[in-house]
């Protein structure tokens, strides 16, 4: 992967877990985060929001819930994704969120 396009990635990966900070249960499904990551320039395919879904549950930053039944994969944050989301910890997969 390209330099640039490792940039992309982990900045998308931070805004999937801000994503999920704003929500009240800290949860959205995959649809959600897809249409979220468009209005803030990343436009990427379904295929690539499940697998940055399924990179986040791997390291332990959010959980992926199925919903039984129907074709939904619901993200829900870690409090380690808290902390990341948040800048008070590091993960080298994740952008660093700029101060506030």
């Amino acid at each position: 992967m390209s330099a640039t396009g490792n940039v992309i990635v982990k900045n998308r990966r931070l805004a999937i877990l801000r994503f999920l900070v704003e929500d009240a249960d800290y949860s959205h499904n995959t649809s959600v985060l897809q249409s979220a990551l468009a209005q803030i320039g990343h436009g990427v395919s379904r295929d690539v929001v499940e697998a940055d879904a399924a990179w986040l549950d791997e390291q332990g930053l959010a959980l992926i819930e199925r919903v039984e039944g129907l074709p939904i994969t619901v993200l829900r944050i870690t409090a380690r994704g808290l902390d990341v989301a948040r800048g008070l910890a590091t993960h080298p997969g994740v952008d660093r969120p700029l101060p506030r």
